[in-house]
């Protein structure tokens, strides 16, 4: 009887039924239930499963199960999961539902990132449980797809309060379900292995030999029922048949093996077909079956052994079933099986299957079959499966001979290898197209191919030398590419991980490039804006500065999303304050549109540091928070430039340092020397803040060392008032220099309040009441107010030491309010203590003290986007939550808020300041 009918508890698995049980019991209270039961091949994880479905009575259950033969078509195992879920698609957001529809081939469109689509079913799977409480079963989950497995992992670390199961069972641990509750499953303990091992053997059996097969088999459910019929009465009596535990799974296998090779030679063939058809249609098997001569009623009459049934699926009795029919077969018959299973799949309707079915069937190189395949991999790429795309290509270069159009195929393999991670693939195929190059074009793309390798895989000095060679050899035959490789390789050796050697090579090439037919585009005013910044220098680049910022405003959104990320420092570089934000702004939300959620942390960091320069400290803790959840969601490192900045600026001494000195260390041993700028300059942030300007000094001059222009730029203030500071003034006029270099040419009240407060800090008493005027008056026509607080801390500084203790008293004050309404500590205390030294009293006080508080970083993020107008769907989108679970999380907001509805949350997370 099925156990999934029975509903009983099974032998010898007490813990883990009442684990499984608790699960359930959770999930129909409301929760969300993650686990993952592994174990060895045949130690009872399928029966546990089984078990857990039989539990769940009432619950809607959806199955899926991993096949190995299925392993390289995208988002197979996820289809499988979802197929009875399609329905509700018209619940979901339109992007999530395009996205969903698109990779499983039910409309065209471009390729959504799997991260969109792993979003697109929590909502769906949360929609579904509207209805009531929901299992989802994936078994042999090491067989998913990569895909899927990327897919199921994301909803997996993101299912909160959805009223849904996601149970797995996996024979080892994959990469993308590290970490999720697990649940190991080992051997049954020594009576109940012996009570199972009784009810096969029919034999008195020697009690020595008896627990010698129970200790060899080591419990393994599978090994006691199905060893004994392998082994002779005689083997089994008298304990001839010896065991080895690390090859059970073997020896297991070869007991079905011996039970198939007793079967009728067309009974073995139909198991054969089985086993090569991944889908488990009966259909397709059948049809299959009878283009080779296999009879329905022959084989059904002559029965299989209990190793397949026939039902709505084609089932075997265990994975290693089929792992054992297929490995043992002749290549010949394999090829025979996959020939016949590709005429029967329907090209229309499942052309990746076909596909595969026919490279499987093929041995020697043909042309038509690669070229099928290359075409099914454009498919399986417009759908998202670049994994999948980048095993057909593989294949389809396997099968050609043309040298030509092998280099091609193994250019397009390289590429997709890259895009889906699998950087050692990248690196073989590349070097396949390097061999048949059969011209320049090709050779020099392998090269390009080699150094996006080589920039992806770590920031060091080598790629942005690489890419340059790729651009200047490309410039003969696509001008257009070869221009934004140059770019790419000027902003790698700028932002990423060059030095100033190689910033300086690149910018000349740049230098030489020839004018872009049909006038140029924005792309290429910041090619040349960039490449004379280095080459001539500020004033020469101004003009061409200034034509790339109007030409950003409006530019296209896909060229955004290609290179936004190197263009967003063109307004910082002209010192433009107030549109500083625009270009990353509008990068945030062409990269959401499209999908393109693992270049979102960089566009936040990038739109964070505007804002978190302009002192609104809770905006941009919650873009610290979004980009901290999307690279938790996708896995992509990243470097935390506004985080770093942030916290400098709010001067909490302990948890900068903390954070500043692990960036250097990783970025560091990364080659990441942009991290270790931004690291740096933070520190001299922090450490001006707290007045230990000794400190200060040498993180400062390290940064304005650095190949990051920007970076370098807007640590020379820090230099200047840490130099200052300690009296050293070569260091200071230096410094002073340097800036006047940078802010002098661009006539904006940025730049030349910048430039003013830090020639007060080295002018004499005369000049210097006038400097700091004009900065205060310039600085303040800006919306940088952390900048102007430090003008007005500064002359008050000033005024103090000069004596003039009432005036310094006004402008102390006025720093000391703005810092503590801002929320930089440090610099409010630097303040506070100056007002003591002038005679005033004045207690410490600090920002933000409320009820709003309570609320974990989360929450506050969810309260924010809320208060902004923002639905709960759109919340979830934006912080990879289910609608429901952005619901659960306002409910627990207005309880420590004391709140009833959304239209309270603006006056309750107001800021209040006591003293």
């Amino acid at each position: 009887m099925d156990r999934r009918k029975r509903g009983t508890k099974l032998l010898g698995r007490g813990r883990e039924c009442a684990l499984l049980d608790q699960l359930i019991v959770a999930v129909r209270m409301g929760e969300s239930r993650v686990l993952v039961v592994h174990g060895a091949p045949g130690v009872g994880k399928s029966a546990l499963l089984e078990y857990t479905e039989s539990t769940a009575t009432g619950m809607r259950v959806l199955r899926a199960a991993g096949v190995e033969s299925e392993m390289e078509l995208a988002f197979a195992t996820l289809h499988q999961l979802c197929a009875p879920l399609l329905d509700r698609l018209e619940n979901l957001p339109v992007p999530q539902r395009d996205a969903l529809q698109t990779v499983f081939g039910m409309r065209g469109g471009a390729s959504p990132e799997r991260f969109l689509v792993g979003l697109a079913v929590l909502s769906l799977l949360s929609d579904a449980s509207e209805g009531g409480p929901l299992l989802c079963v994936v078994d042999d989950a090491q067989w998913m797809d990569r895909a899927s497995a990327q897919v199921l992992g994301f909803v997996a670390r993101r299912l909160l309060a959805e009223s849904v199961a996601l149970v797995f069972g996996s024979r080892e641990w994959g990469q993308d379900l590290l970490g999720l509750p697990e649940l190991e499953v080992t051997g049954l303990k020594a009576a109940d292995a012996h009570a199972l091992l009784d009810s096969v053997t029919h034999v008195r059996i020697d009690q020595d030999i008896r627990d010698r097969f129970v200790a060899e088999t080591r419990g393994n459910p599978l090994a006691l029922l199905e060893l004994p019929r392998e082994l002779a009465v005689t083997q089994v009596a008298g304990g001839s048949g010896h065991l080895d535990a690390d090859t059970l799974p073997s020896r297991i296998e070869r007991s079905f093996l011996a039970r198939i090779d007793g079967l009728p030679e067309q009974t073995r063939l139909l198991l054969l077909i089985a086993a090569a058809e991944p889908v488990g249609d009966p259909s397709l098997v059948w049809r299959a079956a009878e283009r080779l001569g296999v009879t329905p009623a022959t084989v059904l009459a002559s029965g299989t052994d209990g190793l397949l049934e026939f039902d709505v699926r084609v089932i075997f009795r265990h994975p290693l079933v089929r792992s054992a029919v297929y490995g043992s077969a002749k290549e010949e018959d394999r090829r025979a099986v996959h020939l016949a299973l590709a005429e029967v799949t329907d090209a229309r309707a499942d052309p990746d299957r076909r596909a595969w079915h026919l490279a499987s069937a093929t041995a020697a190189p043909d042309e038509s079959v690669a070229a099928e395949l290359e075409r099914v991999a454009g498919r399986a790429q417009a759908r998202g499966g670049l994994a999948a795309a980048a095993a057909f290509l593989q294949r389809s270069v396997a099968l050609t001979i043309d040298p030509s159009r092998r280099a091609e195929r193994a250019l397009t393999a390289a590429d997709a290898g890259l895009r889906a991670g699998d950087i050692e693939a990248a690196r073989r195929f590349a070097g396949i197209a390097e061999r048949n190059a059969q011209d320049e074009f090709q050779r020099v793309r392998a090269h390009l191919v080699r150094g996006h390798i080589t920039f992806a895989t770590g920031f060091n000095n080598e790629a942005p030398l690489m890419l340059l060679t790729a651009a200047q050899r490309l410039e003969p035959f696509d001008m257009d590419l070869a221009r934004e490789t140059y770019f790419i390789a000027w902003a790698s050796a700028s932002f990423g991980a060059g030095n100033r050697d190689s910033l300086m090579a690149i910018s000349r090439a740049m230098r030489e490039l020839p004018a872009p037919e049909g006038g140029p585009r924005a792309l290429d005013l910041v090619l040349e804006g960039y490449a004379l910044l280095i080459t001539d220098g500020r004033s020469a680049a101004l003009p061409t500065l200034r034509r790339a910022k109007e030409a950003l405003t409006d530019h296209p959104v896909q060229d955004l999303l290609k290179w936004g990320w190197a263009a967003c420092g063109v307004s910082a570089l002209l010192w433009e304050d107030r549109i500083m934000p625009d270009t990353p702004a509008r990068a945030v939300e062409a990269v959401r549109t499209a999908g393109a959620l693992s270049e979102l942390p960089l566009y936040l960091h990038s739109l964070g540091i505007p804002i978190s320069l302009s002192g609104d400290f809770a905006a941009a803790a919650a873009l610290v928070a979004q980009a901290d959840a999307v690279a938790d969601a996708t896995g992509v490192p990243m470097t935390r430039h506004t985080e770093l900045l942030l916290t400098a600026m709010r001067g909490r001494e302990a948890e900068a340092e903390a954070l500043i000195a692990a960036t250097i260390e990783e970025a560091g041993a990364s080659g990441q020397l942009n991290g270790v700028a931004s690291a740096q300059w933070a520190a001299a942030v922090l450490y001006n803040g707290l007045a230990r300007y000794g400190l200060a000094l040498p993180a400062a001059q390290a940064t304005t060392r650095s190949a990051n222009v920007i970076v370098s730029q807007w640590a020379l203030p820090e230099l200047v008032e840490a130099a200052a500071r300690t009296g050293d003034d070569t260091a200071a006029r230096g410094a002073l220099e340097g800036l006047a270099d940078a802010a002098e040419p661009c006539d904006t009240d940025w730049a030349q309040g910048i430039l003013a407060r830090c020639r007060a800090l080295v002018s004499d008493d005369d000049a210097a009441d006038g400097l700091y005027r004009e900065a205060i008056e310039r600085l303040g026509r800006t919306i940088l107010r952390p900048e102007l607080a430090r003008a007005h801390l500064l002359y008050g500084e000033w005024l103090r030491r000069d004596r003039r203790r009432a005036e310094a008293r006004i402008h102390l004050r006025t720093a000391y309010e703005m810092f503590v309404s801002i929320g930089m500590e440090a610099f409010a205390e630097r303040a506070r203590r100056e007002l003591l030294a002038t005679g005033e009293t004045v207690r410490k006080r600090r920002n933000g003290t409320s009820t709003s508080d309570e609320l974990t970083a989360q929450e506050r993020q969810i309260a924010l986007l809320v208060r902004d107008g923002l639905s709960n769907p759109e919340v979830g989108a934006r912080l990879f939550l289910s609608p429901r679970t952005v619901e659960w999380h306002l409910r627990k907001i207005f309880t420590k808020l004391g709140i009833s509805s959304r239209r309270q949350l603006g006056d309750a997370l107001i800021p209040v300041t006591s003293t």
